[in-house]
């Protein structure tokens, strides 16, 4: 498919800058389940929306301060250089994304506040480089906490710069994994009370991770859709966790995923016929329209950018056609998009 039959027009006012207070005060435009249905609701209307023997999925990964500045110094010259971690690949390395990319070449060191620098291993197609720290394990993490800032994203950080209260803002109420540099935003929306009515409902809760990657920002460049690569990311989903999940389904509970990040780990570790497997691993799924899912009934997201993979994969639950409506219906209502946005309920079109 074409990348631009993923376009909508959104204006700029509409991107939120700070999200609703208390979180789950925002917005929630539920779309589905029958062919052009829409309802205007409420994050806390979804106790009401549920039903009891459902099971909502979360992505438990916790953000760490990614966005790093460091110098390069290539005799008496020295470049400023901005580095967003991407994803962990070792005690002592890290794949990332250099800004400026062309300052610094395989071979040479960053140096970071603290102490601590970095040596460029490799420089991959896609803007994707290696670094190697001085440091490892857990002196690595302190390190990087202490020197590092939240990595907000692009839309945002051009808006504005990251502050104190991003640092819990940007973090979801139930995150207790490291590893992430972007959240998992559709689970910002949550607070105990809206958790503890939802388990009075008699939903259930799994926490799966997945450490989402700063490739989740980056624009789809290719003209098609085939031809866009998709970064890793690593996941994972324990054995206790998909027997959970698979007899939920059995007792004929729907699989609620909390984010695309959530749904893209459940459908990596589903088999054919949906029945979820132990996963630890990278995955590179694209999900695009035509694709038909394996392990997931409903879907809670936020809005997301015009010709993004994850516009992609909303509009494979329902159809292309139908999401621009619906994104039509949120702008004309005055929806707030992206990161710090509303959210979406958006159940599957099938099963």
């Amino acid at each position: 498919m074409r990348v631009s039959e993923f376009d909508f027009e959104l204006p700029e006012e509409l991107i939120a800058l700070r999200p609703a207070r208390p979180r789950d005060a925002a917005r929630m435009l539920v779309i589905g389940p029958e062919e052009g249905a829409r309802g205007d609701r409420g994050v806390r209307d979804l106790p009401d929306i549920l039903k009891p023997g459902d099971v909502l999925v979360f992505n438990d990964t916790k953000v760490i301060p990614a966005r790093l500045f460091g110098t390069r110094r290539r005799g008496e010259a020295e470049a400023r250089i901005e580095v967003m971690l991407h994803m962990r690949a070792g005690a002592a390395e890290w794949c990332a994304f250099l800004r400026p990319a062309k300052k610094v070449d395989t071979g040479e060191t960053i140096d970071f506040s603290g102490g601590f620098s970095a040596e460029v291993t490799d420089k991959a197609e896609g803007g994707e480089t290696g670094l190697r720290f001085s440091l490892s394990g857990p002196a690595l993490d302190a390190a990087i906490a202490a020197a590092g800032e939240m990595p907000l994203p692009p839309y945002i950080a051009r808006k504005r710069a990251a502050d104190e209260s991003d640092e819990a803002d940007y973090q979801t109420m139930y995150a207790a994994e490291p590893g992430a540099v972007a959240a998992p935003t559709a689970g910002l929306h949550f607070t105990p009370e809206l958790l503890a009515a939802i388990e009075a409902r008699g939903v259930s809760t799994v926490r799966l991770t997945l450490h989402v990657g700063a490739g989740t920002f980056l624009p789809v460049t290719a003209e098609n859709t085939e031809d866009h690569k998709m970064h890793a990311e690593w996941g994972e989903v324990t054995a206790a966790e998909a027997e959970a999940i698979n007899e939920a389904r059995a007792r004929g509970g729907r699989i609620v995923a909390v984010g695309t990040t959530s749904l893209r780990l459940l459908e990596s570790a589903a088999d054919e016929q949906g029945v979820l497997h132990p996963f630890a691993d990278e995955t590179r799924i694209f999900i695009t329209p035509g694709y038909r899912f394996r392990a997931t009934d409903i879907l809670m997201t936020n809005f997301h950018l015009p010709k993004s993979t994850l516009f992609m994969l909303v509009s494979a639950l329902r159809s292309t056609d139908e999401m621009k409506r619906a994104y039509a219906h949120a702008v004309a209502s005055r929806y707030r998009f992206y990161s710090y946005g509303d959210a979406c309920l958006i159940y599957g079109s099938k099963r």
